[in-house]
């Protein structure tokens, strides 16, 4: 008895795990839909927890409003903390303000400053981060969490592997970003030999809204702009 109870459970599961391709297809579909309309666009990382008076919440938003003043748009994650800071620089420049918001169990609730036209909702990370890589043109990673380090470490990996074409990662906080940096080149590189030199070439750290649009315009005026839509 206890042995067919366990094959019903089994093929219910099964049965799920097979209807839910139809919505995974239908996540990627609504994704592509959208955001291939966008135009060129710069993502915006950073923590969901950071208030709007911390630094680096004022400093997204600056940041974001010279991505849009040099012709880009911005998509953050959709949520609060910097992704909202990122969202409302591009709504107060005027430009393209993207949010690929997902649904969690703390934190996440979209913001007000995402386009009412260009505003996501994802229930599975790996489609979300799919749209994050297809649709940028460049990583600006703030000071973040576990998600922060996700989507960085995801983004490098498929550079490294050669699945994506590269494009810019800055890193924006000196004193937020420079330890793990250091661990990377001190560890990864020289000690254990686990990654070469040249995986480092597109991160870069900087502390201002300057340097990340010099960057920027910097590698997109050698390699030219080809976005991927």
């Amino acid at each position: 008895m206890r042995e067919e109870q366990h094959h019903k459970r089994w093929n219910a599961i099964k049965t799920n795990d097979s209807w839910a391709i139809f919505k995974i297809m239908g996540e990627f579909v609504g994704g592509y839909e959208k955001l291939s309309k966008i135009g060129p666009c710069v993502s915006i990382f950073g923590s969901a927890r950071t208030k709007p008076e911390d630094k680096y919440y004022k400093l997204a938003t600056e940041v974001a409003e010279k991505i849009v003043r040099h012709g880009y748009g911005v998509i953050t994650g959709g949520g609060p903390g910097i992704m909202e800071a990122g969202n409302k620089g591009a709504h107060i420049a005027g430009g393209t303000s993207v949010g690929l918001n997902i649904e969690l169990p703390f934190e996440q609730h979209d913001n007000p400053y995402i386009d009412s036209d260009k505003s996501l909702d994802f229930d599975y990370f790996f489609v979300r981060k799919v749209m994050f890589v297809k649709y940028s043109q460049g990583f600006v990673v703030m000071p973040g969490g576990f998600g922060t380090l996700d989507e960085l470490f995801e983004a490098i990996t498929l550079i490294q592997t050669n699945k994506i074409e590269k494009f810019p990662i800055i890193l924006v906080g000196t004193d937020f970003w420079e330890g793990i940096l250091d661990w990377v080149k001190s560890t990864l590189l020289a000690k254990f030999n686990n990654i070469s030199a040249k995986d480092l070439d597109l991160i870069h750290l900087v502390d201002t809204s300057d340097e990340v649009i010099s960057i920027l315009d910097g590698f997109y005026k050698e390699y030219g702009l080809s976005p991927n839509f």
